[in-house]
């Protein structure tokens, strides 16, 4: 036996010490006009390697295992430099350059320009409000767990829901809610990001798209362009890298709450695919722990690209989710898991979008076609004691679908040192919902009296509509590198009473860059922006059977954003930025004159209820940015922001909202050891979140049949949480053998163990033995909950949360 442990021994060892090579492989395009740039050189940052574009722009490049710095470059154009590129022996890695033409004509003489963007926000017309995260930078993120939508709350105005104590992934820009980004992947727009997602508002704990697939991720926050309709306060753009077109490749990933299984490759000689699924194991996981919830998830993503002919091309993408959300009675019966037992609801949900693009070359310019469907299934049900499902007590239940079938055209040309972009988009809406909440039971006393009538939301609703509009935007960087921009465009649906009128959504907006010296610039915008409300306001219905919310207007907000941009070296950036966004015709609840803007930090769908167009808000800030790039083996990023956000009802004052933290900070440091070990660590801190006080008297009296207390809005977020901290820590490992590469790593989250506060939860008290609720006068707890003994459960929680998991590459 220990020849064989001799002989294993030795094996592996000649493995590890082989001088293994590893490849990155891509295609290098015009920016304007995607043509392929053949001849373009791709090399490493010294030039020690090197290679170049074939005819259809595409290059592979071969390397040792290593991290570098590429670079690409083509006469005429701008060399762009892409840093900590990861070669390992097991999947090649993905890159794609897209070069901006730098040339100036000076009576005959042609001069290029050699300055290198690298550091540079990635849209050079607007760079005001714009930040961008590479693959490598979406993978070794402290904390984020292969999560996209962790991740991103690493830039610069991004906050996620702190009132959850960061449970959730409620993606909130420069104090605006949730509901107000929209999402794209690859150009096809993903209405659902999140796990477990809010209807209505898009946030969940955990994100459906897979880091393996995303090459990079960038962010506008302001200076939208006018091809995206529907967004208040942020604009996500997650582009897919292309399969392996020479080989079979993949990879496995196993960590503590999930596995995950990813293959790429060619399907012919010009059809390239990746395909992975998902699947988590929380209820295990929560069945060691004695929680009373059982969360499982499942998620499926792919992407095929296709060559039709020299200037056309097809692409096909879908993704999709399951998730349920199950309960089960805890071996402790405490006043938390009592009160998790009652409140939350069971979660049915699945969702899915594909979509197809069709490109097309023309002379100078591009022709994009896309065509989309996406669904959302969401079942959602709640009882007095979730433990039994005895439809006598279920006091909330909702069962619905959003589907929307999308085609959208846009045109882009290059004319003159112009970029011109116009198109327009049509959707096809269906949204259907039947529902019923209890708000209040009837309560009656000892002799039948009846002390409270019963309150209910019920409905049954069904709707049908096209929503359309119409875009056009242009720009230009001049001999003296001012830049401008400016665009416009105009919404419609045929389901509101004003949406047929173009006039009332015309939506103008123009930017400005002007150099003051050579590393630095002043950047200026403003932008009028409008967004359709929620569909589970439109679709609400009033016991008439009347659509009462038709009379709902777009919700409307003007942006004004200025800021410098200093670049003192290709490799370092900051940024430092101003920001006002003044809010108009917010929905507000008819039942208790509250804006729609404070909520959605929670499990289920908000919007539901009569709702009146006329809330008023606004949102205003500083935001600093400083990114250093991979040097020297070490990159960092810090972000601060001050916020505030304040929204109102009807003729109300402006209250601070639930996004109003203040102040956001972050900092992320990555350092790369000898022998491929790697350290990342990321401090986040947050100031604390507003929060509105309970109502105790009626959250006493209708606590046992609707398992939630009842917040008091006369004093609305009148409360505030304590601030909101964490360090998470990340170690990785790889080992590159021919062929495939090992790579384990320890995650843990909030290595520090800071106690963070959630929003109070109301309860009753239990009894000494913990079998029940205790009473007053000893007797059977009173359905009214006249003699409970009401508790509010406000400790602060936190602790260290390991994960230690691998990643095998093939």
């Amino acid at each position: 036996m220990k020849y064989i442990y001799l002989l294993l021994f030795s094996f592996f060892g000649f493995m590890a010490k082989a001088q293994n090579t590893g490849s990155v492989y891509g295609e290098i395009k015009d920016r304007n006009t995607e043509e392929p740039l053949i001849g373009a050189t791709i090399s490493t940052e010294d030039g020690s390697k090197a290679t170049t574009a074939d005819l259809d722009g595409k290059f592979s490049l071969q390397l040792p295992v290593g991290t570098y710095n590429i670079k690409a470059s083509f006469i005429g154009y701008t060399e762009q430099l892409k840093f900590n590129v990861v070669v390992t022996s097991g999947n090649a890695s993905s890159l794609s350059f897209d070069l901006e033409p730098a040339v100036e004509t000076l009576q005959e003489v042609t001069v290029t320009k050699t300055k290198t963007r690298s550091a540079l926000a990635s849209d050079v017309l607007t760079p005001l409000s714009v930040q961008s995260l590479t693959t490598e930078e979406i993978r070794s993120n402290p904390g984020g767990n292969f999560d996209v939508s962790k991740v991103i709350q690493a830039l610069p105005g991004v906050a996620g829901t702190t009132g959850s104590g960061g449970f959730r992934n409620d993606i909130i820009l420069r104090g605006g809610g949730p509901n107000e980004n929209v999402y794209y992947l690859d150009g096809i727009e993903i209405p659902i990001l999140n796990h477990f997602t809010t209807q209505g508002s898009a946030g969940g704990p955990a994100g459906i798209i897979n880091i393996s697939f995303i090459e990079d991720i960038k962010l506008s926050t302001s200076a939208f362009n006018s091809q995206y309709d529907n967004t208040l306060s942020g604009i996500f753009e997650f582009k897919q890298r292309e399969g392996n077109s020479e080989k079979l490749q993949g990879n496995v990933r196993l960590s503590a709450s999930e596995f995950a299984a990813t293959f790429d490759g060619p399907a012919g000689p010009k059809t390239t695919y990746l395909v992975s699924a998902r699947r988590s194991y929380l209820s295990f996981l929560f069945t060691l722990l004695d929680l009373p919830i059982r969360p499982d998830y499942w998620d499926f993503q792919t992407k095929i690209s296709h060559k039709l002919g020299e200037k056309t091309s097809l692409d096909i993408l879908g993704i999709g989710a399951i998730d349920l959300f199950k309960f089960a009675v805890p071996k402790d019966a405490s006043p938390e898991n009592i009160y998790i037992l009652r409140s939350n609801s069971y979660i049915n949900q699945w969702n899915y979008t594909g979509g197809a693009t069709l490109k097309h070359r023309i002379n100078n310019g591009l022709i994009s076609l896309s065509l989309s469907r996406n669904h959302f299934n969401n079942e959602l049900e709640r009882f007095e004691d979730n433990t039994i499902k005895d439809p006598e007590t279920r006091n909330f239940y909702s069962t619905s679908n959003e589907i929307e079938n999308k085609l959208r055209l846009n045109v882009k040309k290059y004319v003159n040192g112009f970029n011109l972009s116009y198109g327009a988009m049509m959707q096809q809406v269906n949204y259907d919902n039947n529902f019923f909440a209890l708000i209040r039971p009837e309560v009656t006393d000892e002799n039948g009296g009846i002390i409270q009538t019963e309150v209910n939301n019920t409905f049954d609703t069904d709707i049908g509509f096209l929503k359309y509009g119409l875009y056009a935007q242009g720009g230009k960087t001049f001999k003296n590198q001012i830049s401008l921009s400016a665009g416009i465009r105009t919404d419609m649906n045929n389901f509101t009473n004003t949406g047929t009128n173009p006039l009332k959504t015309i939506s103008p907006r123009v930017s400005a860059s002007v150099p003051l010296g050579e590393k630095i610039r002043l950047n200026a915008t403003w932008g009028s922006y409008y967004k359709l409300p929620i569909y589970t306001v439109l679709g609400y219905q009033s016991i008439e059977g009347e659509f009462v919310n038709k009379d709902n207007e777009y919700i409307h907000s003007i942006h004004y954003a200025t800021g410098f941009e200093y670049l003192p070296r290709t490799d370092l950036r900051f940024t430092l930025e101003g920001f006002y966004k003044d809010y108009d015709n917010y929905p507000v609840s008819a039942f208790d004159n509250l804006s729609l803007a404070n909520l959605g930090g929670g499990f289920g769908a908000i919007g539901n209820e009569r709702t009146i167009s006329g809330g008023e808000g606004r949102s205003y800030g500083i935001e600093f940015f400083m990114q250093q790039k991979l040097v020297k083996k070490q990159f960092v990023t810090f972000s601060y922001t001050f916020v505030r956000s304040m929204f109102g009802g009807i003729d109300t004052p402006l209250y601070p909202s639930a996004w109003d933290n203040r102040h956001l900070l972050s900092f992320i440091y990555g350092y790369k050891f000898g022998k491929n070990w790697e350290l990342g660590a990321k401090y986040r801190f947050a100031g604390g979140s507003p929060y509105s006080p309970y109502d105790l008297e009626a959250s006493q009296r209708n606590y046992l049949s609707i398992g939630t207390g009842i917040f008091d809005y006369t004093r609305l977020n009148s409360e505030r949480l304590k601030a909101f901290n964490q360090l998470d820590l990340r170690i990785d490992k790889k080992w590159n053998y021919p062929n495939w590469t090992l790579d384990l790593f320890v995650d843990i989250q909030n290595l520090w163990g800071a106690k963070n506060q959630s929003i109070p939860n109301f309860t009753f008290k239990r009894n000494e033995t913990n079998t029940d609720f205790a009473t007053t006068d000893g007797l059977p707890l009173m359905q009214d909950g006249s003699n409970a003994i009401p508790l509010i459960l406000n400790e602060a929680s936190g602790q260290p949360t390991p994960s230690i998991g691998f990643i095998i590459e093939f």
